[in-house]
């Protein structure tokens, strides 16, 4: 596997400060609520409400309050400009015209109070989800800001669009983040989202219900409310075996630290499928070990080896399809260029002595016994990242065991792909032994998911925490703050992708 210089170029300048501006996936707007304080907080039960009278119903406003804006205002003023936004702030004009049109353009909040109000707790329980409420105009709905009642309904309606796309795919998007985190869950339509919500008995839980269903997410949710919790004393979460910990930091260091870690972590699982696949092969980079997962529970982990900390192996998914025993290697270009090249001209004898041929497109070939080992697990992926066997067994033995060019080596490679045919390591082993290259098909392709999981739960199923050995951790957390929003779906033109 080959980590392009662009990539890496980019992952240094992100982590020397530099930053790229994206679209905005929530940026606050002035006042939907004109009664609250700006330190208001969520209302319980015998509150008064935070939403203002002009966005209550026209059954007990209409006389204090004019409507919040007629069919002609409503789409005058989104299609008016080609970017929306209000007091200063952007919102998201193409989704909101998606949303609109399904209404006609007419008003959507004033005869549905109790909804507006349900949605607007939500959003500023964001926090509980390791998201800021600034991200969907929090500081702004706490604020007794008065806005003209249509300024009022729109802003409502791009805070909670904006707060069920971060829930449902992450507020820190494909578009924005670097080309080798090339995860993503499936789309979702917003605006038919918004509307299920709101026709639902209970519309926060309906949005809220768009985030992970996993025991992961759950766990570290929990995790993140006791790192928060005035009570916390402490480091959150048990060591991860094997791993270098941080050094001793005082108590309160420490607890921000780790829900920063655990926001960042959540982030990232909201880049996988809301329900993740009941099997499936599961690659954690951080902590460079890999599990097998049948029917939702752990039926086998092993260690592997991953990229260097400057050839790092990328997020991704894909699926196995198959084994190939004795696989041949097909040298990548770059290990070619800067490392086999150079040794050629001074040995002449180098290809021979390492099983190697050179092809007439100028590529290199492996024979086998090749750097792959004895098996490798067939699955395709724009990387190039392998999932192989090798003969250096001893380097697994390393608490660091970032040694490779990106590719992904197992420890226990006969183990894995038994359990993958579901058949003995027997019938691996009659595969291998003849020495020549020959494929077994799985009965049905696994899925595979190559992560980076700071904050994880280990196989007893606590919370655990590893380094950021790649150090992509920060560049989350800034995409994460209140001035690096990113663009909703796929309705806003975005970034260009980096990397």
């Amino acid at each position: 596997m080959f980590t392009s210089p662009q990539v890496a170029l980019n992952r240094c300048l992100q982590q020397c400060g530099w930053t790229v501006r994206g679209g905005v996936a929530a940026i606050a707007a002035a006042g939907l609520l004109a009664a609250a304080s700006a330190s208001a907080e969520v209302p319980g039960n015998g509150s008064a409400p935070l939403l203002s009278a002009s966005l209550q119903s026209p059954d007990t406003t209409a006389a204090a309050s004019p409507p919040a804006g007629n069919v002609s205002d409503i789409r005058n003023r989104i299609e008016s400009v080609a970017e929306l936004a209000i007091a200063g702030e952007k919102l998201h004009g193409a989704l909101l015209r998606q949303f609109y049109a399904g209404h006609n353009f007419e008003p959507v909040w004033p005869a549905r109070q109790s909804q507006a109000q349900a949605l607007v707790n939500a959003v500023l329980r964001a926090g509980e989800h390791g998201l800021d409420p600034d991200l969907f105009h929090g500081a702004l709905l706490r604020k007794a800001t008065a806005l003209p009642p249509i300024e009022r309904e729109l802003v409502l309606s791009d805070a909670v669009l904006a707060y069920a796309d971060a829930l449902a795919r992450g507020a820190v998007p494909i578009e924005v983040r670097m080309d080798d985190e090339d995860l993503q869950p499936e789309p979702i339509n917003l605006a038919a989202t918004l509307d299920n919500a709101i026709n639902s008995p209970d519309p926060a839980a309906a949005i809220e219900a768009l985030a992970p269903n996993s025991p992961a997410y759950a766990a570290l949710r929990r995790a993140l409310q006791s790192a928060r919790s005035p009570s916390a004393t402490g480091p959150i979460g048990g060591k991860n075996p094997g791993t270098r910990q941080p050094n001793p930091v005082p108590a309160e260091v420490t607890n921000e630290a780790r829900s920063r870690q655990i926001a960042v972590n959540l982030e990232r699982l909201r880049w996988l499928p809301r329900n993740l696949p009941a099997d499936r092969v599961w690659v954690n980079t951080a902590t460079a070990e890999l599990t097998l997962f049948r029917a939702d529970q752990s039926a086998f982990a092993t260690r592997v080896i991953v990229g260097q900390v400057d050839k790092q192996t990328p997020e991704f998914r894909t699926t196995i399809d198959s084994l190939l025993y004795n696989p041949p290697w097909n040298v990548p270009r770059s290990i070619i260029t800067n490392e086999i090249g150079p040794k050629l001209s001074q040995d002449p004898g180098y290809l021979a002595r390492h099983h190697m041929v050179m092809r007439r497109n100028g590529g290199i070939e492996q024979l086998p016994p090749s750097a792959l080992g004895q098996l490798k697990f067939e699955m395709a992926d724009r990387f190039d990242v392998y999932l192989h066997d090798t003969p250096d067994k001893h380097l697994f033995a390393s608490a660091d065991r970032r040694r490779s060019h990106g590719c992904i080596r197992v420890q226990n490679p006969r183990e894995l792909g038994a359990l993958l045919l579901q058949e003995p390591v027997a019938a691996i082993n009659k595969g291998i032994a003849p020495g020549s290259t020959n494929r077994h098909m799985l009965a049905t392709p696994i899925p595979v998911f190559v992560v980076y999981q700071t904050a994880f739960l280990d196989s007893r199923g606590a919370v655990a925490f590893g380094p950021d050995v790649y150090q992509r951790d920060e560049e989350i957390w800034r995409h994460l703050q209140p001035l690096r929003q990113a663009p909703v779906a796929q309705h806003e033109q975005p970034t260009p992708r980096r990397g």
